[in-house]
């Protein structure tokens, strides 16, 4: 029987392991959603700045459904690694920066009792685009976002990352302490400026004192995040077992890559960060656009093309030249569409991409790539679109994204959105003369200048025919 990861186990000398004192640390974050993605990203710069610079920055993982992460952190002494996957071999890391582990489903005192606490200092979060309650057409809150209408219901017990936000604010000003900064990390445009509008409309909502209080104490930094991070699968449990020698329940397979650019604002300290490679920028947007268009939007493009080709895996889509050519031609075009990325050459960053989408090791699948295209296709595909179309550009890359996205949604004749029951009532009403339509009709979801851009959708279309 094989030992499963703990605080008491004896690992090879060719694992990485916390090089600081685990004992001695004490929480300063805390976190929401305890998925692949942070402990391979946030939880990896937060391991390296206390190896740099100790201090009490440790990491209180919350997870906002689920309890069976937290169960198997608990199981393991907050333990878990992550195996870094190249041509070059396989490399592991023990992450043990994060304190504790808390299911808000079942113990939401003990997440408010955190959030109330002077030493929590940072909250940051990984929650997904569909979580925050982000109305697509205002911008503003969805106040029918099942957990927007629960919590500004009953403010006290909250249940979503936004009512949480609110009541730990409220909390803390009560209680005469200062706020915590709030980072989020998520893929949104200008993220920290949409969460500070949507926490601020939700706080005024509910006391207009509190909303001012936040406006003028509180900090919202926008920050940029990449790292590719597939789901693990046994093959990933099964690696972790043979380079660390114990089962590990939580491992992760993950790329060289580890970018992390962040705006300086932050109301009481924060870690070292930079010791593990981030970026602190005072605008985060020309990279935040950098990567959205190029990656996010690429990646949404390969998914679905991936899906129309029975391919699952991106490596498979990238192993097909024509396949790679159409992911080229893509970021080519839309590369039009940005701004100087301080410190970045463009063209490098493409040819960075396409070998990080080819990388044999990553099994990275087409279908984790396709969940909630909708609340994906803002700010990765129709952002630049009407930014080319105000030049007087053709945006040909961007409509053929588009296009695949419906014909693979109509293929597979299913999709994991939050607008399911649309998008697939949209795919049944496709007609010979403009498959597009019945998309184009979904409320909110295209704006206007798209809708009534004939020659964009008349090439929306011509990839729609292609399959």
């Amino acid at each position: 029987m094989t030992l499963p990861l703990s605080t008491g186990v004896q690992l090879p000398q060719t694992v990485r392991q916390p090089g600081y004192d685990r004992t001695a640390l004490k929480p300063g974050i805390l976190h929401f959603g305890l998925g692949a993605f942070h402990r391979a990203h946030q939880a990896v710069f937060t391991q390296r700045a206390l190896q740099s610079a100790f201090g009490a920055w440790g990491i209180v993982a919350v997870n906002l459904r689920s309890t069976e992460p937290v169960q198997a952190l608990e199981a393991q002494d907050g333990l878990y690694s992550v195996t870094v996957r190249s041509e070059a071999g396989d490399r592991s890391e023990v992450i043990g920066a994060t304190v504790d582990w808390i299911c808000a489903a079942t113990d939401c005192a003990r997440v408010l009792d955190y959030l109330s606490r002077a030493e929590i200092r940072i909250v940051t979060m990984t929650v997904s685009e569909k979580a925050y309650g982000l109305d697509p057409v205002t911008g503003g809150l969805d106040l029918s976002h099942p957990a927007v209408t629960a919590d500004l219901k009953t403010p006290n017990t909250p249940s979503g990352i936004l009512g949480f936000l609110v009541e730990g604010l409220s909390r803390r000003r009560n209680a005469g302490l200062k706020p915590f900064t709030v980072l989020c990390c998520d893929n949104l445009p200008s993220n920290g400026k949409v969460i500070r509008r949507l926490v601020l409309e939700m706080a005024e909502r509910r006391d207009p004192s509190l909303a001012a209080w936040v406006s003028e104490e509180g900090a919202f930094p926008c920050s940029m995040v990449d790292r590719i991070v597939p789901a693990a699968t046994d093959e990933t449990r099964a690696r972790a077992v043979r380079l660390l020698g114990v089962e590990d329940r939580l491992a992760l397979d993950t790329e060289p890559f580890l970018q992390w650019v962040i705006e300086d604002d932050f109301v009481d300290g924060r870690p070292a960060w930079e010791a593990g490679g981030a970026i602190f920028a005072e605008d985060v947007e020309p990279y935040e656009n950098m990567k959205l268009r190029l990656l996010n939007g690429t990646h949404t493009l390969l998914a679905h093309l991936g899906i129309l080709n029975g391919l699952d895996y991106i490596r498979d889509v990238m192993a097909v030249p024509e396949l790679e050519a159409k992911a080229r031609a893509h970021m080519e075009e839309v590369v039009a569409t940005l701004d100087p990325v301080p410190g970045i050459d463009l063209p490098a960053y493409i040819d960075q991409l396409l070998a990080r989408f080819s990388n044999p090791t990553i099994a990275h699948r087409t279908i984790q790539i396709s969940l909630d295209t909708t609340q994906k296709l803002p700010q990765r595909l129709l952002s630049p679109a009407l930014d080319a179309l105000a030049k007087g550009e053709e945006a040909g890359a961007t409509a053929y994204a588009v296009g695949v996205w419906m014909a693979a949604v109509r293929q597979r004749g299913d999709c994991d959105d939050p607008r399911r029951a649309e998008v697939l009532e949209a795919a049944t009403r496709m007609d010979t003369d403009d498959p597009s339509a019945s998309f184009f009709a979904i409320p909110g979801l295209f704006p206007p200048p798209l809708v009534e851009a004939r020659a964009w959708r008349d090439r929306v279309n011509a990839a729609i025919r292609a399959f």
